[in-house]
């Protein structure tokens, strides 16, 4: 079988200072390099953020606003019916959304009828009460940036986050990716070796979203502002290490060149603490969350901010020292399903 993967990236705030690339890229014999992309699952959602955060900069967009202005259909725990859901709960996981359903909608799913299930609600809390963490508050945030600025999800991303820094990454193999980089990804597989993601291709992904009801995969099926989850704005940011290194550069540099030093504030600000009642925790695994930005603690007490990622046997952290203004990116695949959960922080997995 090919080895796993073990990729990492350290980096400051104006270079990168180290490099290591060990085992396959999920191909016998082909090596893994740190140029190679990789989908790194829920780091995805801080890179979501920062658009967002741009939006925000321009007045596109309202954190505190409720979300079904824009979208036009209410977004509401029927437990709570008249306390309004908005962009900071959602990016915050403080909306009262728990993924008790499948939060990957096909391509002609309504996302209306999502947020209408009662299921997904928590209904012992209100918006903003409550931490816990649910991928399903993803495709709202998408659909309702997309419906406030009627683009797609991907191209607003590529264009508010990926152009601008000439990264060579894209959600979903859509907008912001060269030429042939799908060819160039790293194959996702499980410890035995059984396909997880991205599959070996020489072109175009044949369909690179969940297909729809009826098995087709016309994208130009996908309503703005109607579905949100097709291009995984939850975990399908596909990026190299080293195209993660420079987000981590833009953390430590106070969301320089994108964001204002207001809005980066704010994106990077406690948003939700850990007080021992206030949230699920996940056995500790949250102490803190930002604006899509996980905040935490190493084993000393130094306080990181940044991300992690897991899903399809990856295990991945962007995380930087705001203190010492250094960081890294990094990822380990083909991780046994049955391996503690970590933050890739200090081990990974």
């Amino acid at each position: 079988m090919p080895q796993p993967a073990r990729v990492r990236v350290d980096f400051s705030a104006t270079a990168i200072v180290a490099k290591q690339a060990e085992g396959d890229a999920g191909v016998m014999g082909r090596k893994v390099t740190t140029a190679d992309p990789v989908r790194v699952a829920s780091i995805s959602k801080l890179v979501t953020a920062i658009a967002v955060m741009r939006l925000v900069d321009e007045g596109a967009i309202d954190l505190d606003r409720d979300v079904g202005t824009y979208l036009g259909f209410p977004v509401r725990n029927p437990a709570f019916p008249d306390r309004i859901v908005t962009l900071r709960h959602l990016l915050s996981h403080t909306s009262g959304i728990r993924d008790n359903i499948d939060y990957l909608l096909p391509l002609d799913g309504r996302l209306e009828q999502v947020v209408a299930n009662p299921a997904i609600w928590h209904p012992g809390y209100k918006p903003g009460d409550y931490f816990s963490y649910a991928n399903l508050n993803s495709p709202v945030i998408a659909a309702t940036v997309e419906a406030a600025t009627r683009q797609r999800f991907d191209r607003l991303i590529a264009r508010k986050v990926l152009q601008p820094m000439r990264l060579d990454a894209c959600f979903n193999w859509g907008a912001g990716c060269s030429n042939g980089r799908r060819a160039q990804a790293v194959t996702l597989l499980r410890a035995n070796g059984d396909l997880a993601r991205d599959a070996a291709v020489r072109g175009a992904d044949p369909c690179p979203v969940q297909p729809a009801s009826d098995g087709g995969c016309d994208l130009t099926r996908y309503e703005i502002g109607k579905n949100g989850s097709s291009f995984s704005p939850q975990g399908g940011l596909r990026i190299s290490a080293q195209d993660l290194a420079r987000i981590g550069q833009l953390l430590i540099n106070g969301g320089r060149p994108l964001l204002s030093r207001r809005a980066f504030a704010e994106m990077t600000r406690m948003q939700w603490r850990d007080t021992g009642f206030n949230g699920d925790t996940d056995n500790g695994y949250f102490k803190a969350y930002g604006l899509g930005v996980h905040i935490h603690p190493d084993s000393k007490g130094t306080i990181w901010i940044g991300h992690v990622g897991e899903a399809y046997a990856l295990r991945a952290g962007l995380w930087v020292n705001p203190a010492t203004r250094k960081g890294f990116a990094q990822y380990v695949t083909m991780v046994p399903a049955e391996t503690p959960v970590g933050h890739c922080l200090e081990a990974c997995p």
